[in-house]
């Protein structure tokens, strides 16, 4: 496995890659690298020929009083991980590199999509998080590229940039990867102390019952969140910022009973470390 840390670089493996007529697969990460990001990278290494693991934390899409300085940076245990998961290169550029102009060239998804959820309290987030992907989709140019459900929203936005700006890939979004206590993977868990994590079990507990619920016939979207609400708030660590449903695609407002496929999403603080998990509810 090979580290580069300039477009240059990149530019030359993937040309390499490209005229050897290998299939590329990518995974854009922020680094911090845990087994939701290994079982990515193994997921690329199954399905295509060369597969590249961004490494970059990406100063866009932090709001002001959010954790950039504070997000954890582990380059050196990165690297292994990701060599030992099949990656063929780590590409770790300084934001220098990633964007050279002082005045910004944005990609941005506009609608439903990007303002509900954490779109609602974090609103220049995913304006970040689209300019920085669609950088790594053309240095890169893959054939498929790896995301996580438990980033729910996120990819549903980034869906809606490669159809709308017709990048040439597939987008591969894989399960959530869980701790053996059913806490959703995140490098932000290195945060919580032992009692927040014990505490956040209740994210995934309440998600479950709330599946429950719905596999037994509840289709009304206010008593399945009501219910999610309220096993949540009854943690007193708990600080909820949103438990919501939304249609999907596009993560439209629930008229009516649920049909088709929803998203269960759920945003909340422990401490001072905020953890998103979601359950996807879809008739059989």
């Amino acid at each position: 496995m090979k580290l580069v840390k300039t477009v240059a670089e990149l530019r030359e493996e993937i040309a390499a890659a490209k005229t050897a007529g290998k299939t590329i697969g990518l995974v854009p990460t922020m680094g911090a690298l845990h087994e939701g990001h290994a079982s990515l990278i193994k997921a690329a290494n199954m399905e295509n020929d060369f597969v590249v693991v961004s490494v970059f934390v990406n100063p866009t899409q932090f709001g002001p009083n959010e954790d950039l300085e504070a997000y954890p940076r582990t380059l050196d245990a990165d690297c292994k991980l990701a060599e030992a998961m099949g990656a063929d290169i780590v590409f770790a550029p300084s934001a220098k590199e990633m964007y050279p102009s002082e005045d910004m060239t944005w990609v941005e998804v506009t609608g439903n999509v990007t303002k509900v959820l954490c779109g609602r309290s974090r609103p220049i987030h995913f304006r970040g998080v689209t300019t920085v992907v669609s950088k790594l989709f053309n240095l890169a140019q893959p054939d498929r590229a790896y995301f996580g459900q438990k980033d729910a929203q996120q990819v549903e936005v980034l869906k809606r940039m490669v159809k709308d700006l017709f990048f040439n890939l597939q987008l591969r979004v894989m399960p959530i990867v869980r701790e053996a206590d059913g806490l959703a993977k995140s490098s932000r868990n290195t945060y919580l102390s032992g009692s927040e994590h014990q505490a956040a079990l209740v994210l995934s507990r309440s998600l479950k019952k709330a599946q429950e619920r719905f596999a037994a016939g509840e289709r009304n979207a206010a008593a399945l969140t009501e219910a999610v609400r309220e096993e949540i708030a009854a943690e007193p660590m708990s600080n909820i910022d949103y438990v919501e449903i939304y249609r999907l695609p596009e993560l439209q407002p629930v008229n009516g009973p649920l049909t088709g496929s929803s998203l269960l999403a759920v945003a909340v603080k422990f401490g001072t470390t905020r953890l998103i998990d979601n359950v996807i509810l879809e008739e059989k």
